[in-house]
């Protein structure tokens, strides 16, 4: 009865648009090219690259295999397979509940700028100081935030296919088309040359521990792992869904979209500082401090900002209408509740939660937890801490415990499953040591930043 009563994609591309639409958000376009920029460049890539075709295939097969068989969001699927790791789900579940408040609060950000440069606003976005200005603001970031998330709980409160399947089958493309457009334009500016030879071109003495670890960390978060958001969108689809060439496909979404946004953002650096690479180390404010600048600076500065930042929220409301429809899922599977009654009360509480994020770079700014500002706490524990652990167990939950015969089983339903020896070998061996990895450096270096 339950599998008849849960709503369902009407098929494979829209289950690979809704998936693909969650994969590719903010980690791509406002995450992804900082990192990059960051950890080496065409190195970083590269070592993303083959991360995302072994690791990340795996996790995300693991995923939706487990989602599909159950039919059941990621409490409930880890429950039913064996009671002992109900905490698991638990756990997976408590990822995008933390998630999706403050990523929200960043959506608003997008959206603020969007409107500023629709509005003729680019000189006034390309002055020094206008980004920390707005988010220290006591009111406005908050009234941005609280429309943002309005508009994703609006899609999610349609449903399954008529609103979030609904939505990705126009988003995706666009995504697509708007980031080859910018990234074009980009390339072709004086002395952008010298930024797509530092991003594409592998320069191996940049190679480092700390890039592999930072390109493993990004892989998490950009294509949806350890959420329960896969597990979710897995009990969606149908049992004649080819999961292996959906995964394959939602890479490629994924791998197209991050590169495309570096190739926007880190060659356009270059153009706009005359090659100081010191200037890429700019970090997590890269894309609202600099590329304002670099608008600002080209002709049509308005067309092109509004263009990029309509490209950016796209890619934001598309990865954040999955976050809310995981806690949505969650809420209709433990209290019985119609989908109208969960996304409402959904919406309440990420409102609630978020107008921390909101205000704690303003009003709240005296209020910090181990060190950090409320939105950077969030992110921590959720990416740094949560999402790893979750990976591992879920690693060890498939390999120890339900065993990869099971799983191998429910993709051979409608696949042949081609990489299934990779598979194995991921989930047994390779991805848990590498989970490890990343865990003990986050906390490691959470804990060198403390001491300092």
């Amino acid at each position: 009865m339950e599998e008849k009563k849960r709503s369902s994609f009407s098929g494979r591309i829209g289950f690979v648009m809704a998936a693909a639409g969650s994969a590719v958000g903010l980690g791509n376009i406002w995450r992804f090219p900082y990192l990059a920029a960051k950890y080496g460049g065409g190195i970083f890539l590269l070592v993303y690259i083959l991360l995302a075709v072994t690791l990340g295939f795996s996790l995300m097969v693991s995923e939706i295999a487990l989602g599909r068989k159950t039919k059941l969001s990621a409490i409930e699927a880890f429950s039913t397979l064996n009671k002992k790791f109900k905490f698991l789900g638990i756990l997976a579940s408590a990822v995008p509940v933390i998630i999706l408040p403050y990523y929200s609060v960043i959506g608003g950000w997008v959206a603020k700028y969007m409107v500023v440069f629709m509005t003729g606003g680019s000189a006034q976005a390309a002055q020094d100081g206008y980004f920390s200005q707005f988010i220290s603001a006591p009111v406005e970031p908050a009234i941005w935030f609280v429309l943002y998330i309005i508009a994703t709980a609006v899609i999610v409160l349609l449903g399954v296919e008529k609103g979030v399947e609904k939505a990705s089958r126009i988003l995706m493309p666009l995504l697509v088309v708007l980031s080859v457009i910018i990234a074009v334009y980009t390339s072709v500016q004086p002395g952008a040359l010298e930024g797509i030879k530092y991003y594409i071109m592998p320069d191996f003495s940049k190679f480092s521990v700390k890039t592999v670890l930072a390109a493993m960390g990004q892989m998490f978060y950009s294509l949806s792992l350890a959420m329960g958001i896969m597990i979710t969108y897995g009990s969606y689809l149908k049992k004649d869904g080819d999961i292996e060439a959906s995964v394959k496909q939602i890479e490629i979404f994924d791998l197209l979209i991050a590169f495309l946004a570096g190739l926007m953002i880190v060659p356009s650096v270059f153009v706009f500082s005359g090659g100081d690479e010191s200037q890429l180390q700019t970090g997590p404010g890269l894309m609202f401090e600099m590329l304002p600048k670099v608008f600002d600076s080209m002709p049509f500065s308005n067309v092109v900002g509004a263009v990029f930042f309509v490209l950016v929220l796209f890619a934001a409301l598309t990865s954040s209408i999955s976050l809310m429809e995981t806690v949505v899922s969650i809420v209709q599977d433990k209290l019985h509740w119609s989908r109208k009654k969960s996304s409402i009360a959904v919406l309440i509480f990420t409102i609630a939660v978020g107008m921390l994020s909101c205000l704690g770079y303003g009003p709240l700014s005296f209020i910090s937890v181990f060190g950090m500002a409320f939105l950077d706490f969030f992110d921590f524990i959720s990416n740094s801490v949560i999402m790893p652990i979750v990976a591992l167990l879920t690693c060890l939950f498939i390999s120890k415990v339900v065993g990869v015969d099971p799983i191998v089983e429910e993709v051979k339903l409608s696949s042949a499953f081609k990489r299934e020896k990779v598979f194995r070998v991921m989930i047994r061996y390779i991805a848990p040591i590498c989970i490890i990895a990343i865990l003990v450096s986050n906390l490691l270096s959470y804990f060198n930043i403390f001491v300092i």
